[in-house]
């Protein structure tokens, strides 16, 4: 079957909540308040597109390309972003929700989350180098083996890293998340 290709669209208030996207590529388009709760997004490709204020929760993600993707206040709770294609993986999130997402093996260097809920993420052998974390809420993340070279924490809140599992050479942090990086050490500080 043969794909069918969307380029330079505008796609508003569109409702795919539950559907199955088949052999569909968009380069180029927006989604302005769409919903695609549930829906089956797997083998689709998303190249150089943005999501504004659109609900993609739970949705499944078999092989779906997300190339240079920006996420802007989208609701995203507990997608599987490491069963994505990994060639050419390039997401960015501003104020939206990923609250048990999982990233687990994905290489996401220079990756942008701004004023993003990141609750019960999964970052678990992850390369994040260069990433920042601007304004982000990491209550419950996991980074475990975690690649954290240059990324920057300095005004990312509610974080357990612990820097015995994780690279986090010339990572950077403010003196307040200095406790999120001694939790896991049994250390105490007043």
């Amino acid at each position: 079957m043969e794909k069918i290709i969307h380029e330079d669209r505008l796609f508003e208030k569109t409702t795919y909540s539950g559907a199955e996207l088949k052999n569909q590529e968009f380069e180029k388009c927006t989604f302005k308040q769409c919903d695609f709760s549930n829906s089956n997004l797997s083998g689709v490709r998303f190249s150089d597109c943005i999501f504004v204020n659109c609900n993609l929760a739970l949705a499944k993600l078999n092989n779906t390309g997300f190339r240079a993707v920006l996420f802007k206040e989208c609701k995203l709770i507990g997608l599987n972003f490491f069963e994505c294609e990994h060639f050419l993986f390039h997401v960015g999130f501003e104020n939206s929700i990923l609250d048990y997402a999982s990233f687990m093996n994905k290489k996401m260097t220079q990756t942008k989350f701004s004023n993003t809920s990141l609750r019960d993420v999964n970052f678990t052998n992850c390369n994040l180098s260069n990433s920042e974390f601007n304004r982000t809420d990491l209550s419950g993340a996991l980074f475990h083996k975690t690649q954290l070279k240059q990324a920057d924490f300095t005004t990312a809140f509610n974080f357990i890293i612990d820097p015995s599992l994780n690279d986090l050479k010339k990572a950077k942090f403010s003196l307040q998340g200095l406790p999120g990086l001694l939790a896991s050490h049994d250390i105490c500080i007043s």
